[in-house]
């Protein structure tokens, strides 16, 4: 063995600015196996003919193909057998693209959700449109006393989907019209989630219209709701209106945001008729 032409594993790594943990891995992999391993110190060493090889794996990785890809390809290396797995490359690429491009939306739409709530008027009833949806929801009898009363029907909802359904919209609690009429607040019947367009969900959805709505912001989460739930149907009385659905209560900021119960924001809007 002529040393002089060898480079020790810590000197490949400086060179190609990689970790020896990397080449060990590589090596493990059968992508790169040292040209000489020394029996007595068990130092790895490389040839310069090898660094072709490492280059054309850190050109794949660049690309972001997994290793066992890379590994198939300097098995069997050949023009059409790289230009096949770059074409399959480029697919994956573009659908983590698109994907991320989904995820930079529900980024946006979260943090214009929280400016929103942030500058909140709170204690007003107001009269506006609900704009048209997709929800998904389960009908359930759910009294909420805590936060965690929420859990259970929140996994139902999500089933066995893969995406968690906090990831996929906002999760909301519903009274029905009859209730609503009736005067009782203390009891939902049913907890539902607002998809964003670009959501993917496997289960069942309902597409609902846009409709005239009463709502109102408070501070403070769902055990704070029933006074508000009283001036929404004061208003809706006072002023010629009827219950034209159930109520949609989403909490806009809680405790996945803040600890902090005083910055709680909640939003009550009920469906509205002119009184018939």
């Amino acid at each position: 063995m002529e040393e002089q032409k060898l480079f020790q594993i810590g000197e490949v790594a400086k060179l190609f600015h990689l970790s020896v943990s990397s080449l060990r891995h590589y090596e493990a992999l059968g992508l790169l196996t040292p040209e000489h391993v020394d029996p007595s110190t068990n130092y790895r060493y490389y040839s310069v003919r090898q660094f072709e090889v490492l280059n054309t794996i850190r050109y794949l990785r660049a690309l972001d193909m997994p290793l066992p890809e890379i590994a198939a390809f300097l098995e069997n290396r050949d023009i059409g057998v790289i230009e096949e797995k770059l074409r399959q490359q480029k697919k994956i690429v573009a659908e983590k693209a698109r994907e991320l491009k989904r995820i930079e939306r529900k980024i946006d739409n979260r943090l214009q959700q929280l400016s929103d709530a942030q500058h909140s008027v709170c204690d007003e009833v107001k009269r506006n449109r609900l704009k048209a949806c997709r929800l998904a929801w389960v009908r359930t009898s759910l009294k909420i006393r805590d936060f965690f009363d929420m859990e259970a029907p929140i996994r139902a909802l999500e089933g066995s989907r893969a995406e968690a359904v906090v990831f996929l919209g906002k999760v909301g609690v519903g009274i029905s019209e009859e209730d609503l009429r009736a005067g009782r607040f203390d009891e939902y019947d049913r907890i539902f989630l607002v998809l964003d367009e670009e959501d993917h969900f496997d289960g069942e959805t309902a597409i609902l219209p846009e409709t005239p709505c009463v709502s109102i912001r408070f501070r403070g989460g769902h055990t704070d709701a029933r006074g508000s739930y009283q001036k929404l149907m004061s208003y809706i009385r006072g002023h010629g209106l009827e219950v034209g659905g159930f109520s949609r209560e989403i909490t806009m900021i809680d405790y996945g945001i803040t600890s902090d119960t005083e910055k709680f924001v909640t939003e009550i809007s009920i469906p509205v008729l002119p009184r018939a």
